[in-house]
């Protein structure tokens, strides 16, 4: 089934970087997103929305809108999950439901230096539509983990 693994190291400590996921500003700088409601606790809302693209996808239309879900699992040192995930494009309906997760790894001793960032997103119905989005979202996600790695190395 489609869906969305990506990773990079970052050479940064898991609760530096859950905090990126979180904080509007960080959310601004490294993943280009215009407004955000993110509360790190368990049933809190993770929502981030970005401009509408004037660039308009053949299949999903112009790109940006909403991307929402609900927190289900949070820890300060190893990541979340969010279920109930939908992204609100600017054109079309809705697609999900999707489960997003974030998982950090240690990959120094006793927990310091570098970290392993894995993103997964999974949900699928079969259509053109979900094949296209995994294939945009693929390429987004692997430009957003170089932009949030440059933003905490520097």
């Amino acid at each position: 089934m489609p869906g969305l693994h990506v990773s990079a190291v970052i050479d940064a400590p898991p609760q530096r970087i859950l905090k990126a996921f979180f904080e509007p500003q960080a959310l601004h700088a490294w993943w280009e997103v215009a407004h955000a409601v993110t509360t790190p606790r368990v049933l809190g809302p993770y929502a981030v929305a970005w401009e509408t693209t004037e660039f308009r996808d053949a299949v999903l239309g112009r790109l940006g809108g909403v991307f929402r879900g609900t927190v289900m699992q949070y820890h300060a040192d190893r990541g979340f999950f969010v279920a109930d995930a939908f992204w609100l494009p600017p054109d079309g309906d809705p697609i999900g439901p999707m489960a997003f997760e974030v998982q950090l790894t240690p990959t120094g001793a006793n927990g310091t230096g570098a970290t392993e960032v894995r993103v997964t997103q999974q949900g699928y119905e079969d259509g053109e539509r979900w094949r296209r989005y995994y294939e945009v979202i693929g390429l987004g996600w692997t430009r957003a983990l170089t932009s949030l790695k440059a933003l905490l190395e520097k």
